[in-house]
């Protein structure tokens, strides 16, 4: 065994690090203890990076081909719900009586915690709720997962989830790992600096430091060929982690999907995004190997949600409020 508790222990446990870490931070701001003499000293801020961040060399891209977002056809039919067909892996969920859903609750506008209602929501959150829909005939059959950028790909493989969706690029490397569902978004990496910074694009980033999440295409992307040199690349747990770095001028950028980007600018309005786009990263829900009919059925989901309406309006509740221009046309899709 690895030592590390299984992911169903991991999303229990939020809850108490979370009222611990909420516990200590009021108890700061109140000054709780005993009260001290009134000093003149002035006060020193203590200089800490966020927990797991380091300093990493990650090798550039492997080359990509357009073969690696094709997708397996959807079925000819679509069961209706609550009708999964005899012997399929969506047959096992429905007599389980929920779907098992890898997600984030970091990334606003994607997979977050409402801080009012404390349930997750977002446009992954969203989509997963459609193929709940198609297999229950509710929505609301979701048992959720949170799962950390570095852990994706083995909390699929393990079956510790049955789909994940968590803004997670396709790619052949990942490919080779886990079977992805059609692309039902385009997004592309992008920079956030602070509104006074001298950082305007890519070739403004030789000798600054900059954050993306751990074990994500960003970090490879920012040593791929003609990239500026001596880059000093931070990988984080979580994007809003490079938040707070950049918050507290340890680093001097972050760089990752436009669309993430996107939701840190919303939460901190002295940031603003720089540049072009520097990548294509299409993203799609990871499935195991095992269950290629299931992979199927999903893409039947998201095709129905494209020609139906439902994908322009999850974007429009989720992303068109922060992201300008008004909502694409969902992803163009390939099937082989």
């Amino acid at each position: 065994m690895s030592g590390r508790p299984p992911l169903s222990m991991q999303r229990r446990h939020w809850r108490l690090t979370a009222t611990a870490l909420a516990g200590l931070a009021a108890c700061a701001l109140a000054a709780c203890g005993t009260p001290t003499a009134a000093t003149d000293s002035p006060v020193r801020l203590v200089d800490v990076v966020p927990k797991g961040a380091t300093i990493v060399h990650p090798a550039p891209p492997a080359p990509q081909t357009s073969s690696c977002t094709t997708s397996l056809a959807p079925p000819t039919t679509m069961p209706s719900p609550g009708h999964m067909p005899a012997g399929s892996y969506m047959a096992q969920i429905q007599t389980r009586g929920y779907l098992r859903v890898g997600v984030d609750q970091n990334t606003y506008l994607w997979g977050y915690r409402d801080p009012v209602s404390g349930q997750l929501d977002g446009f992954d959150i969203a989509m997963l709720r459609q193929v709940s829909q198609a297999i229950f005939g509710s929505p609301d059959r979701i048992d959720p997962v949170i799962v950390r950028n570095a852990d994706r790909l083995r909390a699929v493989t393990s079956g510790d989830v049955d789909i994940l969706a968590e803004t997670m690029t396709v790619n052949c490397d990942r490919e080779k790992s886990v079977d992805f569902s059609s692309v039902y978004f385009e997004a592309g990496q992008r920079i956030l600096v602070p509104d006074n910074s001298s950082i305007t694009g890519p070739e403004d980033l030789g000798g600054k430091r900059v954050c993306a999440p751990a074990a994500s295409t960003s970090l490879q992307n920012l040593v791929k060929p003609g990239m500026p040199r001596h880059i000093q690349i931070w990988a984080v747990n979580n994007e809003t982690d490079c938040l707070v770095m950049l918050q507290q001028h340890q680093v001097d950028a972050i760089s990752t999907d436009d669309g993430i980007l996107f939701g840190l600018a919303a939460q901190d309005p002295t940031t603003e995004i720089v540049g072009p786009t520097f990548s294509s990263e299409p993203y799609g829900m990871a499935i195991s190997k095992k269950h290629p009919d299931f992979t199927s059925f999903v893409n039947g989901v998201l095709a129905q949600v494209s020609v139906d309406g439902t994908w322009t309006q999850i974007y429009d509740q989720y992303l068109l409020p922060h992201i300008p221009g008004p909502a694409p046309a969902p992803p163009t899709v390939s099937y082989g």
